[in-house]
């Protein structure tokens, strides 16, 4: 029973990911049309005829729906049979994000939705995705026996500033989502070409597309260093924490893989290998997001446990 939890809780998370990444290429590859109007079939057809847009389109569905009966699963078994507080949250978390992203889905389907509005779709599909994730390791701690992120006795507490700064960063993480899925939505990553000036420019004519592009490359550059400093203080401060140290350490490797494929992203633009680039982009800000979490769960964690 152990293992078939394991399991799940494993398949769930990989699936959660090729969601993610199927829903990227149907926005980068325009397919969100690809079936007409028409939700769960694809044209009025359970088997529609073959597009380039429809298969992007429906094999999207199609995976969504099968993920979907895994995050169910997969909460149910934890409900029944893991303990911990903590696995609960993140099943139920998978759940409910795994919903709201399906019927947001459904609604712009039926009823095209602002850019605005459908940047939200990839948030909600992230959130998913890092709650699976987070529940992979709480059912491994939860078999194994051990309270997650143990450290040794001679271990420094982690001050509150830094803790608040990581909870911070990992919320300011998701607004540099949401502005890079606006700036797909909005079709604006050409408004700022360059790298790393935007149109040759420190700052350029804001407006139209070099207004969104501008701002979410701003914004990707700030997150940079401020996850740059929290690394930095983690070496010098906290590296008798080893969950933490090394969740900083990744959480700086990630963001600066990020920024650099932002410019492959530009290098790319117009070439027959922008997707890949583009599905590249997507892979680090997904893993970067998770880690950020991860690391948020684990100074709350080692802050619980210091007066």
């Amino acid at each position: 029973m152990k293992s078939m939890v394991k399991g799940l809780a494993v398949a769930t998370c990989i699936g959660m990911f090729l969601v993610l990444l199927m829903g990227a290429t149907v926005t980068q590859t325009e397919s969100g049309r690809g079936c007409g109007d028409d939700w769960p079939l694809c044209n009025g057809k359970f088997v529609p005829a073959y597009t380039i847009e429809s298969m992007i389109e429906y094999s999207h569905r199609i995976i969504s729906g099968i993920v979907g009966l895994l995050v169910l699963a997969s909460t149910i078994a934890v409900f029944l049979r893991v303990k911990r507080v903590d696995a609960k949250v993140y099943a139920s978390g998978a759940l409910f994000f795994t919903v709201l992203q399906a019927l947001l889905g459904a609604a712009q389907v039926k009823n095209p939705q602002s850019s605005a509005i459908l940047a939200l779709h990839f948030g909600f599909s992230l959130i998913a995705f890092t709650c699976t994730l987070m529940l992979v390791t709480a059912v491994r701690d939860a078999y194994r026996g051990d309270r997650p992120h143990r450290e040794g006795s001679a271990a420094r507490p982690v001050p509150a500033l830094f803790r608040n700064a990581v909870w911070i960063t990992a919320a300011y993480a998701y607004v540099v989502v949401y502005t890079g899925a606006y700036v797909s939505h909005t079709d604006s990553g050409g408004g700022c070409l360059g790298f790393p000036l935007c149109n040759g420019q420190l700052i350029p004519a804001l407006e139209g597309a070099t207004a969104v592009a501008y701002a979410h490359r701003t914004a990707a550059y700030a997150l940079f260093f401020i996850v740059l400093v929290l690394a930095l203080y983690a070496r010098n401060r906290l590296s008798s924490h080893l969950t933490i140290f090394n969740g900083a350490r990744w959480t700086l490797v990630l963001v600066t893989g990020q920024i650099l494929s932002g410019a492959l992203l530009i290098a790319l633009m117009g070439s027959d290998w922008y997707v890949f680039a583009t599905l590249l982009h997507t892979v680090l800000i997904a893993l970067l997001f998770a880690v950020l979490i991860y690391l948020s769960v684990a100074v709350w964690q080692a802050g619980r446990r210091r007066v």
